[in-house]
């Protein structure tokens, strides 16, 4: 295996206003490509078998292998002797739980049926709708809510974590299960604001193409939750979190926008992310006024580095891309390929970005020995600024442009998916594309520069049966794009 971090670093910055840095196979989906059962929604018989069905078999194989390296039960399983340690020395009295994420409730049913798990007096679990496949014991509350967008009835769920915290004490152990889209699902709006604001501004950045660091410096700002202050809410008990990232980097501040982390962002740093995509009067005037008075000093800053309130608080980052792209490169090595990991730091315009993946595979293909296979391996998460009213997401739009780049090139195979198995606001979790893909498409009577114009991928990638569709994967550490060159 090779590793090359450098290159988004060096290739990536000749686009200087962009930064670089996110399976059960079901209908409409890989499976069918796998099987050779391609579907024909449009009755046209354009798609009588898709070629290069073993290098799709491959792509899918490898991300299966990703997954299970964060499979949250067992992250969460490795350390339970931290859990325990952290009791102990604290002459622990009481452990409570808050979990919150999208893997909020895998996470916590390692914690309950390990030996901690006898330990819980009270828990809160808040996670996305559909991700709670099945019971928890009695002390422990399950709430579903909203994501990407918060709602109604995370509001609700976090005013009972937040009630669960009252008159906490040094003999108290709190334990926090934190994965991505903790930021949506712990919603407490700060004094003055609204939940309907919280979401409009919410809605404003994720349109305007905001990366997570972005929209976590906002979210931060306008919360009574985030940004350190849960972990001021539960002082003095101790806090120890245990946290599946979903950010490049694994910045403590910037996972779920940091509840029991210091905050090194500020309110002037949130002002300058609305100044930057030019929302200052798109976003509701009142968000915009407390950011204002947040940086003159008239709004108490969130807790940083220094406060006292850290002082019996630990966090550890228990999974992340990089694990699930180490374990996909051994996972392609196993397979006969020479395997090499371009970058765990995507990030950007997921057309950008899909053009300097197609670069670097058709800079590989052309060195390529006689009879090698390649395997190229990214992670991440890219954004995409939307401007159509088609439906899609990150991954299906990568694929998408990717798949413009490579028309006509013989060998190389894309897949790019979410590892929550969710891609936007669809219930794909990305597409598996190749050389033929435009091809195919056009036999149809499909123009892929039209669907990306309305980014439309997702629809796209449905007529032509090359949606991967896992459903929920009970895990989150971004996204991961695997390219093979045969």
């Amino acid at each position: 295996m090779t590793y090359h971090p450098s290159f988004p670093i060096r290739d990536l910055r000749q686009w200087p206003d962009r930064k670089f840095i996110q399976p059960v196979w079901t209908a409409n989906s890989i499976c069918h490509m796998i099987e050779g059962q391609a579907s024909d929604p449009d009755g046209t018989g354009a798609i009588q078998k898709l070629d290069n069905l073993s290098n799709r078999k491959t792509a899918v194989a490898i991300f299966r292998a990703a997954l299970a390296s964060v499979d949250p039960c067992r992250l969460v399983q490795k350390h339970i002797p931290d859990v325990l340690d952290a009791y102990r020395r604290g002459n622990g009295q009481r452990l409570m739980l808050a979990a919150f994420g999208k893997a909020a409730f895998a996470m916590t049913r390692a914690l309950a049926e390990s030996p901690a798990g006898e330990l819980i007096t009270r828990g809160t679990v808040i996670t996305k709708y559909g991700h709670v496949p099945g019971t928890l014991p009695d002390p422990i509350a399950v709430y579903e809510a909203g994501h990407p967008l918060p709602d109604a009835a995370g509001v609700a769920a976090t005013g009972r974590l937040m009630a669960m915290l009252e008159n906490p004490d040094p003999q108290t152990l709190l334990v926090c299960l934190i994965s991505g889209g903790g930021s949506a699902l712990l919603v407490a709006p700060a004094d003055g604001l609204t939940l309907a604001e919280k979401q409009a501004t919410t809605q404003c950045l994720l349109a305007a193409g905001a990366d997570i660091g972005e929209l976590n410096a906002v979210r931060k700002h306008i919360s009574g939750i985030k940004g350190g202050q849960l972990a001021a809410l539960a002082r003095p008990a101790r806090v120890l979190s245990l946290i599946l990232s979903d950010v490049i980097g694994d910045p403590l501040h910037v996972i779920a926008s940091g509840p029991t982390a210091p905050d090194n962002t500020t309110y002037a740093d949130a002002l300058a992310v609305i100044g930057k995509y030019g929302l200052e009067e798109r976003i509701p005037n009142s968000v915009y006024q407390r950011l204002i008075r947040g940086r003159e000093g008239t709004v108490p800053e969130t807790p940083a580095k220094d406060d006292p309130v850290f002082a019996d608080v630990a966090n550890l980052i228990i999974g992340s891309n990089k694990l699930a792209i180490e374990a996909a490169a051994a996972k392609a090595t196993a397979a006969g390929f020479e395997t090499v990991v371009l970058t765990t730091e995507l990030r950007g315009e997921a057309r950008e970005a899909a053009r300097w993946l197609a670069q670097q595979a058709l800079a590989f293909q052309n060195q390529q020995p006689a009879g090698k296979k390649l395997c190229l391996v990214s992670g991440g998460e890219t954004t995409v600024t939307v401007t159509g009213t088609g439906k899609g997401g990150r991954n299906t739009e990568l694929a998408l442009a990717f798949a413009e780049e490579i028309d006509g090139r013989p060998g190389i195979t894309l897949l790019s998916a979410g590892t929550d198995g969710t891609d936007g606001p669809t219930d794909a979790a990305g597409a598996v594309v190749d050389g033929q893909t435009i091809a195919r498409a056009n036999a149809r009577g499909l123009s892929s520069d039209a669907f990306l114009s309305r980014n439309d991928s997702y629809t796209f990638f449905k007529k032509t049966d090359e949606l991967l569709i896992t459903g929920s994967t009970g895990t989150n550490v971004m996204d991961i794009q695997v390219v093979l060159l045969t």
